[in-house]
């Protein structure tokens, strides 16, 4: 057993307004399997990069372990270049036997090794780094959202693989992921950090116990607090309107009155102002007992979409509809055939490369919705269609790409381009939990989950007929994921999403398209 110790971390990027972690303590065991939970920006993949020593910061950091990092990165010129050849600049001195080993493990075929890497899919890429990355010994492993971009089947074949392994961080925003592959959870809470052990719902289960508690405390502490408070007042205007009678008298009301009923009336009134220190010290003794009890709590704010209405009830409909692109032989898509009425929520499944954002692209390009520069496009080809598409007249459509990394500049500019009131696309932005400082940062220095709220705001405060969304939740946080998942089931829009989250489809009960 090996212990990873952390003590009184504190960092912060240069420039930055506030700081990533600030006196951070805590310490895990190196064979667990842990699962790291956080909101997005709040410092995941950065402790990661801290671990591996990529920036300076106070404290201290121990272990006698050593970090590898999932996923490896990919410069331009390496894209031409095999897994084979890279391995070694990955891993050096990993021996390629131990990783073909891994591979089986994955029921992988070991030719993807000499193949280009650009020649890969996301998930073939993912499934040879991963056999790179368990290929050696006496590792600590830091694994980096190893599903973004699967498909389900991707999906399982790594949640059966990790969940044969041990001694790594994984961080991952897929519950059923967390759930079938940690046994430990490392939690960036709103203003604590915790370690915990169980699974993500394990660790779900009982901070919806601890939340409803300090709700319970927090509102009984409130209460008697105003009970306190109404007692003081009540207490002090006694005082001061008995010590007003100390001074002059009417001396046919009062004919009895002597000289020492001045000293009397003093001391009452000293009594009954103690009475009310006494009141205000125990409402100080409140307010301390109150105050943290709401600090972790994870509450989210309601969502709002206003999807439009259409004089149709069918907006889309393929009938042995087929495509392919002009530069190839082979068809993308054979002989679909569905429809989309009012009120549905489509996914489209299938294994990468099926087709899915090929389907959506050719929606938008039906509604007339190309001129979009996030929508993405072949430079080239030309996509070649036969049987029918039909859409309703003068759709309006939301669009959210699955690709947000390549968005640039500030908030303002970027509502400015999709013509949104800015006003609305801050207030969204901060239900979504993105903190007030994030917007004084340009959208490049965003995190990945953080640029993609920022798509996901735009598309909300769209009014459409239709909202398509690409692997929306991609990046995104548990809690977030949650939030749209309430939106959906309340506002019920007409959608087209494609999205591998399982417990993201299961939640909504939608209609299914198999590709």
């Amino acid at each position: 057993m090996s212990l990873l110790q952390v003590s009184n971390l504190t960092f912060c990027y240069e420039g930055s307004f506030d700081n990533i972690f600030e006196e951070v303590s805590f310490s895990i065991d190196t064979n667990w399997r842990l699962g790291f939970i956080g909101r997005n920006g709040k410092g995941k993949t950065t402790f990661l990069n801290l671990l591996l020593g990529k920036y300076e910061y106070t404290g201290s950091i121990s272990t006698d372990q050593h970090f590898d990092y999932f996923p490896y990165k990919l410069s331009d010129s390496e894209m031409n270049l095999t897994a084979d050849e890279l391995v070694e600049t990955w891993k050096p001195g990993v021996e390629s036997w131990k990783v073909i080993c891994e591979l089986n493990k994955m029921g992988v075929d070991c030719e993807l090794l000499y193949r280009p890497i650009s020649t890969l899919s996301f998930g073939e890429r993912t499934k040879v780094m991963l056999a790179v990355l368990f290929s050696g010994e006496n590792e600590f492993l830091l694994i980096d959202e190893p599903t973004n971009h699967l498909d389900r089947n991707g999906r399982e074949i790594i949640k059966n693989y990790l969940r044969e392994k041990q001694g790594f961080i994984l961080v991952s925003h897929d519950r059923d992921l967390l759930d079938a592959v940690t046994d430990h959870c490392l939690v960036l809470n709103r203003s604590s950090i915790e370690v915990v052990s169980g699974n993500f719902s394990t660790w779900w289960e009982n901070k919806e116990k601890a939340d409803a508690f300090a709700r319970s405390e927090n509102e009984k502490h409130l209460k008697e607090i105003g009970k306190l408070r109404s007692s003081a007042d009540r207490a002090g205007r006694w005082a001061d309107k008995n010590e007003n009678t100390k001074i002059g008298y009417d001396p046919i009301k009062e004919h009895d009155r002597s000289i020492s009923t001045r000293a009397y009336i003093g001391a009452k009134t000293k009594k009954m102002q103690s009475r009310v220190k006494n009141f205000e010290k125990r409402i100080e003794r409140e307010i301390e007992e109150k105050e943290g009890l709401l600090k972790d709590i994870e509450s989210v704010d309601d969502l709002k979409l206003m999807p439009l209405r259409h004089h149709k009830k069918c907006l889309v409909e393929c009938r042995d509809f087929s495509l392919r692109y002009s530069d190839s032989s082979e068809n993308t898509l054979n002989n679909l055939t569905f429809q989309l009425l009012q009120g549905d929520i489509l996914f489209l499944s299938g294994e990468n490369g099926c087709g899915k954002s090929t389907l959506i692209k050719a929606i938008l390009t039906a509604a007339e919705y190309g001129n979009n520069t996030n929508i993405p496009r072949d430079k080239e080809a030309i996509m070649v269609t036969s049987g029918s598409m039909e859409l309703a007249s003068e759709l309006t459509i939301s669009y959210v790409n699955q690709d947000a990394s390549k968005l640039t500049g500030s908030l303002k500019k970027y509502a400015e381009d999709h013509k949104l009131d800015y006003s609305l696309f801050l207030t969204l932005l901060r239900k979504l939990d993105m903190n007030r400082i994030q917007f004084e940062k340009n959208i490049e220095e965003y995190s990945e989950g953080q640029k993609k709220k920022v798509l996901l705001a735009a598309s909300l405060l769209t009014p459409a007929h239709i909202y398509i969304w690409d692997e929306p939740l991609n990046y995104i946080d548990i809690f977030s994921r949650m939030q749209i998942e309430q939106l959906i089931e309340t506002c019920k829009p007409t959608m087209i999403v494609v999205e591998h989250d399982t417990r993201f489809r299961e939640k909504l009960k939608a209609k299914k398209l198999e590709l």
